[in-house]
């Protein structure tokens, strides 16, 4: 599969769209609208959204509808993920979002280059697809899920690669925290260039 292959001018599959607050990472505790856009080809095995994964099976939505969703919400704060978003050409999307004045982060894999105007991009790289170069020079946060003991030295090797600005966290997943919380809070009390990123969404049992 070629990079956006997917790419429509106007409209895009959605899974879902929300008003939440975001649950992980940098910007933890945000309200922020979700867009959560079908399709994706990472594969990962513990995803929790493989319903996600085929673009075919969700509602092609116009961009224009998509926007007014997020503008009647009133947040200053939207986030795009999937599925796997930058598979798609985003350039029309978060043009008429940034004309809203409203902020942009986006969650992805880095398997694809973006295409589009971000604020904030979330890089998340996984095991099972190679990230695009472009993603360690554009990276504003680094988010590493943690579910094998290999994963802090496979997390090291891409903290190696972002630039200095970058944030860096560290994220169990979901299934196995209890076994590796307690590993994550001592790796980082050592290595504290790392945060703990948690599922607070989760814990607060909201999408």
């Amino acid at each position: 599969m070629k990079s956006n292959e997917y790419n429509t001018k106007s409209e895009l599959p959605i899974m879902e769209h929300f008003f939440t607050i975001q649950g992980e990472g940098f910007h933890s505790g945000r309200a922020a609208y979700f867009i959560r856009i079908a399709g994706c080809d990472v594969g990962c095995v513990w995803c929790d959204v493989k319903e996600s994964w085929d673009a075919n099976e969700h509602e092609l939505m116009s961009i224009q509808t998509i926007v007014d969703y997020v503008s009647s919400s009133n947040t200053d704060f939207c986030v795009i993920t999937g599925g796997e978003p930058a598979m798609y050409d985003l350039t029309q999307l978060t043009k008429e979002l940034k004309s809203k004045g409203i902020e942009l982060a986006i969650e992805t894999s880095g398997c694809y280059p973006l295409v589009g105007n971000i604020d904030w991009y979330c890089f998340s790289p996984k095991k099972f697809k190679p990230p695009h170069e472009q993603s360690y020079q554009i990276a504003d946060e680094l988010k590493v899920v943690i579910s094998h003991p290999s994963d802090f030295d496979w997390a090291e090797s891409h903290a190696q690669k972002v630039s200095d600005n970058c944030r860096l966290y560290i994220q169990t997943e979901w299934s196995k925290q209890e076994r590796f919380l307690p590993i994550i809070i001592e790796y980082v009390k050592k290595n504290p260039k790392w945060k703990i990123s948690l599922q607070t969404h989760k814990y607060m049992n909201i999408p």
